[in-house]
């Protein structure tokens, strides 16, 4: 394969970022394993690529309904992308559970806590895992996506932080087990409005003040996030790895006093 038929494999990539990510990938000559459970929306996504798509060129984009959280699933995964685009070189661990607060910390189950920390952050492990001699082969790239709650919080986002404060920390120890075959990088999305990328309408409405609020003057894009994570895997980074890149539009450096 030339370097235009690059394989990526995202997860959580039938909605929202991960979706745009792909898209982006897409655009750009990469071919992409799309992994999610949620079935319905990856099959809806699939349908409007091959839609957009040439007759006979659909093959570029696939998609796998599984658990990430599951070792067995996620191995057999990653093989199947092998074994249908004959190569890996990028792995995009995107898989979350979005809605950042799971309830006030005396009343959040360790249940849940679990599978907040298990859909993001084992995931990540389980995909590198299991991808890492594919990836070494062509001296692959890996993609976690953290966020800025990461390093800042509302109340009541214990688990949702910890799974991404914990996808950070992971980010620079994969680096120093993987490289130098592997890079392995972390991005940090902020506030980032995904419509049009998702199975149903966003209720949410944008306000002027919304916008306002961030020193760049706008809510982020999707494309903010895809156009980076596309630099990070590229050659162009060759000398970047085991950081955490924020991409908020300033919000973290921003010093906030109630008046």
């Amino acid at each position: 394969m030339t370097t235009t038929e690059k394989v990526a494999y995202i997860t959580g990539g039938a909605q929202g970022i991960g979706r745009g990510i792909s898209d982006h990938l897409l655009a750009n000559g990469w071919r992409v394993m799309v992994v999610d459970i949620d079935r319905e929306a990856g099959e809806q996504y699939l349908a409007e690529q091959r839609k957009r798509e040439e007759e006979g060129s659909s093959t570029r984009l696939c998609f796998q309904a599984i658990d990430v959280c599951d070792e067995a699933t996620v191995a057999a995964s990653i093989a199947q992308t092998v074994e249908v685009f004959g190569r890996l070189d990028a792995v995009i661990n995107n898989a979350a559970i979005a809605n950042p607060f799971q309830g006030k910390l005396e009343e959040l189950t360790l249940e849940r806590w679990h599978q907040v920390l298990n859909t993001s952050l084992t995931s990540s492990f389980l995909t590198a895992k299991h991808a890492a001699r594919h990836l070494r082969e062509h001296g692959g790239c890996i993609i976690n996506m953290a966020s800025s709650r990461a390093i800042q919080s509302e109340p009541d986002t214990e688990a949702y932080a910890a799974s991404k404060g914990g996808i950070v920390a992971l980010t620079h120890a994969m680096a120093m087990s993987l490289g130098p075959e592997i890079r392995v990088n972390a991005v940090s999305p902020g506030w980032i409005d995904v419509s049009g990328r998702q199975k149903t309408a966003p209720s949410e409405t944008l306000s002027t003040q919304d916008h306002a609020q961030h020193p760049v003057g706008r809510v982020g894009h999707v494309e903010d996030i895809a156009a980076l994570v596309a630099f990070l895997i590229s050659d162009k980074a060759g000398f970047i790895t085991g950081q955490n890149h924020i991409v908020d539009g300033g919000m973290t450096r921003k010093m906030i006093y109630a008046e």
